[in-house]
């Protein structure tokens, strides 16, 4: 790995190291809460669809397509901030890996990378289902029910059930993403809070040695001043 950008130097005792406790670290974690607590407000909705074999009534799905529409038509204020709060996000992964630690790199470069899955996922898959619940595309009576709109673009669009599915495991995947980013952000702490105890020990072991020492010198010197007096 390049040494142009990563400080091999830099150490978890260092001042300018940002570890878990940093400012950064909550810049990564107050988003990825957020937008769990945004995913487990939508969890009602996507339980009926993966996590039951009970069968789907119509009634549901228009239920849960007036609720997507409504997310998606709201103010675009509403996605400003969502946006906001997503770069809120990649700023502290960009402070923390700013001449990252090998802690950093390990740790934060991780996270990122989930974090951008996570980030491709709600583009790729969750706005796109968005997108075509707004459009009303199976409410339309020429729709045939699953279209391939063409072998150069690979599109495929899918009945009502199916596309309401692939958005709720959508949901799931971005779930378990953002917990792994929190998954790592905790390791990255327990590996700090481990180090720093491995370090107390062997700092207390030292100076009960250098006690143990002094106390041998000591005595070998009075033993020593003793003898002389008797001689």
């Amino acid at each position: 790995m390049s040494t142009q950008w990563v400080d091999w130097n830099k150490t978890t005792k260092s001042r300018d190291y940002r570890g878990s406790s940093s400012f950064a670290t909550f810049m990564i974690i107050g988003p990825v809460f957020f937008f769990l607590g945004m995913l487990f407000a939508q969890f009602p909705y996507d339980y009926p669809l993966l996590w039951t074999q009970d069968p789907i009534v119509p009634a549901y799905l228009d239920q849960l397509e007036v609720h997507l529409r409504h997310m998606h038509q709201a103010p675009p204020l509403i996605a400003r901030l969502l946006h906001i709060v997503v770069g809120v996000g990649f700023l502290g992964f960009f402070i923390k890996l700013f001449r990252p630690s090998e802690a950093n790199v390990l740790f934060d470069g991780a996270s990122l990378i989930l974090y951008v899955i996570g980030a491709g996922v709600y583009i790729a898959n969750i706005v796109k289902g968005m997108r075509t619940v707004s459009a009303g595309v199976w409410n339309d009576d020429a729709f045939p029910g699953v279209t391939h709109d063409g072998p150069l673009t690979g599109e495929v669009t899918l009945g009502r059930e199916d596309s309401l599915k692939v958005l709720s495991a959508s949901n799931t995947i971005l779930a378990l993403v953002l917990v792994g980013v929190l998954v790592l952000q905790a390791g990255q702490w327990y590996a700090e809070h481990r180090e720093a105890v491995d370090t107390e020990v062997a700092d207390r072991q030292d100076r009960e040695a250098a006690e143990k020492a002094g106390e041998k010198v000591g005595g070998e010197r009075k033993a020593s001043a003793g003898s002389k007096k008797r001689q």
